[in-house]
């Protein structure tokens, strides 16, 4: 084989739905701020009985599901995540349990925070192509509710919990395109989970203008590594942070024919859960066609980003 391509996708998010009229009882906010802002309109919080691993097994179930495959056909499993509290058993582990795995897969978690899912991704694809795993279980899930500072109403009126979840394979023709990847060591300040309990926070105007600057020429790299131009993109999935970010962004990378993920609408920011589930629903919705190129593209905590052109299933 001398590639790998995602097979199929599935996504999670918690019942229970937080309104931007639910947050300006909790906070000096109100609907029209919220949506000017940052384009949110609701998010989807877990309960105590959701933790990290819990949304990941459940959207790791459905790709599975989707895929056709049971969970013994899997040797690599990825998960993404910023918001585990526990460091051992890591999540991958905890997943491979609860999915009840006997086939000693290899399991790691990835921390890269809103670009986990992307960096996880091309991980896979690399272990895949080496010849060191057949068929992974990528998954990003973050509960970011759990590190919300529910006081401050410029980061506790962006964040909500999901998880999605994609089956790679290998491939006789490459499905997942190369990977650009990199950071801004310098500025691994602007966006934060520290402290204990760990809390997030960041520098609202940093990111922006870093993103709406810089990204655009990356984007429009990722395609030329994948052999593209952007007019040829049938999809653009960028993390789901803000839509006054991923609307200027979709625009300055040229996709002109592409449908844009606009998940975070709906959902807010889920961090590395976010684009494996917008992409996840876009495709459960049939808005790209099964083979078309779609851009993902990650970005966020440290400055980090990561970026691949992928094939649809």
């Amino acid at each position: 084989m001398t590639g790998s391509r995602v097979v199929a996708l599935g996504h999670y998010q918690p019942a229970k739905v937080l309104t931007n009229e639910d947050l300006a009882a909790m906070v000096d906010t109100n609907d029209e701020w919220i949506r000017s802002r940052v384009g949110i309109k609701t998010r989807h919080i877990a309960g105590p009985e959701e933790p990290v691993d819990e949304l990941a097994f459940q959207a790791a179930g459905k790709a599975l599901a989707n895929a056709g495959l049971s969970p013994d056909d899997i040797d690599l499993v990825l998960v993404a995540t910023s918001t585990a509290i526990d460091r051992s058993p890591n999540m991958a582990a905890r997943v491979a349990a609860k999915l009840g795995m006997g086939s000693a897969p290899a399991l790691m978690d990835i921390n890269v925070v809103c670009s986990g899912f992307t960096h996880a991704l091309a991980t896979a694809d690399h272990a895949i192509r080496s010849g060191s795993a057949t068929r992974a279980l990528v998954i990003g899930s973050d509960k970011m509710t759990e590190i919300t500072d529910w006081t401050d109403r410029t980061t506790c009126v962006l964040t909500g919990d999901g998880a999605g979840a994609a089956v790679v394979e290998a491939s006789e023709e490459p499905g997942i395109g190369p990977v650009l990847w990199g950071s801004v060591p310098e500025m691994g300040h602007v966006v934060r989970i520290e402290g204990t309990p760990p809390v997030f926070a960041q520098e609202g105007q940093s990111v922006y203008r870093w993103t709406t600057s810089q990204l655009p020429a990356l984007a429009r790299k990722a395609c030329e590594k994948a052999g593209i131009t952007p007019e040829e993109l049938a999809g653009v999935v960028l993390h789901q942070a803000n839509l006054r970010i991923i609307e200027p962004l979709a625009s300055k990378i040229g996709a002109v024919n592409a449908v844009v993920a606009r998940d975070v609408v709906d959902s807010g920011n889920t961090s590395a859960g976010s684009i494996p589930m917008a992409l996840s629903k876009l495709v459960e919705r049939g808005e790209i066609p099964s083979g078309a190129p779609v851009l993902l593209f990650g970005f966020g905590g440290n400055l980090s980003y990561a970026g691949q052109v992928i094939r649809c299933p």
